[in-house]
């Protein structure tokens, strides 16, 4: 697992984290959808929201937050 600390807040950074999915999904124009694949982005079994704990809910939406407020956006043009 790869952590890094963003805004003070640890967070779990590695791919298909609940907080990489979070900012991929802003990234992308996506919608709130919570979700994370604990062996990498789309490998393995997908964690819907309704199996995720406060914690894992918590770091996806810091992403999708993050990337809102300081990320930037796909170029679909």
């Amino acid at each position: 697992m790869e952590y890094g600390y963003i805004h003070g807040t640890e967070v779990d950074t590695t791919n298909g984290s609940p907080y990489d999915r979070g900012a991929a999904d802003s990234y992308y124009g996506r919608g709130r959808q919570p979700h994370y694949w604990p062996s990498g982005s789309y490998q393995g079994t997908k964690v819907p929201m309704e199996m995720m704990t406060e914690e894992e809910l918590y770091q996806y939406h810091h992403g999708y937050d993050w990337n809102e407020k300081y990320g930037d956006r796909k170029d679909w043009g």
